[in-house]
């Protein structure tokens, strides 16, 4: 359900690494572009100054600790709604967001945080997505995918037994705008799934026409 007074909708893409979400995001961003529907591509962590230090974590000889690495979770997501979300949505336009604070209860639930309270912080300033499109793949396939695509050993992220264990927490979300779709599906047969979930939010759009533009993210300082 769309949240009283938003002009816009916001869009979620979910799922463990490996899953197509990234993919899945921007051809649903080129659909709604394509179909004349005002849209914003981003991405979580953003290319911020917070975004930047949790990537240089993804690679580095060990993680941060939870709590550390939860405050920049947040932190980061503090700076993406005040500077891209909340005004995309302000002027009307459909946010399709790659990750959001459902991978932090995801990811950051699996090392012992409280994902329900990662919830409630997260609500009390993040806005509740219209939709959540949850991508839904065996932890295997999700490894298979990520070596066979950067063709390097997965990073601090993707140890298998921690995957299994997000995997294990995204099974357990619910909430009555998360839709869950087999990743397994090839590419075209999934966007079609999602934009039958997304279509509804925008009844203006048209027939498909043109590309769209590539994913927002914040300004490197």
């Amino acid at each position: 359900m769309t949240a009283p007074g938003r002009k816009g909708r916001l869009v979620v893409v979910e799922g463990v690494d490996g899953s197509g979400k990234s993919t899945l995001a921007a051809a649903l961003h080129r659909r709604l572009t394509g179909a004349g529907v005002p849209s914003v591509l981003t991405f979580e962590p953003t290319t911020g100054p917070f975004g930047r230090r949790l990537r240089e974590s993804f690679t580095s000889p060990g993680r941060l600790p939870p709590g550390e690495e939860l405050a920049l979770f947040l932190a980061d997501r503090r700076e993406h709604v005040a500077q891209v979300i909340a005004p995309a949505l302000a002027a009307g336009k459909v946010v399709v967001c790659d990750r959001y604070y459902f991978s932090t209860m995801a990811y950051q639930g699996a090392r012992g945080l409280d994902p329900d309270e990662i919830r409630r912080t997260n609500e009390a300033f993040a806005p509740v997505p219209d939709l959540v499109l949850l991508l839904v793949l065996p932890v295997a396939e999700a490894l298979r995918r990520i070596r066979e695509k950067r063709g390097e050993a997965p990073n601090n992220f993707e140890a298998q037994a921690d995957l299994e264990r997000v995997a294990a927490a995204f099974d357990r979300l619910e909430a009555p705008f998360l839709h869950r779709l087999d990743a397994r599906q090839p590419a075209e047969v999934l966007l079609e799934a999602a934009w039958a979930r997304v279509r509804p939010l925008v009844p203006a759009a048209g027939p498909v026409k043109a590309p769209g533009a590539p994913a927002v993210g914040l300004p490197r300082p």
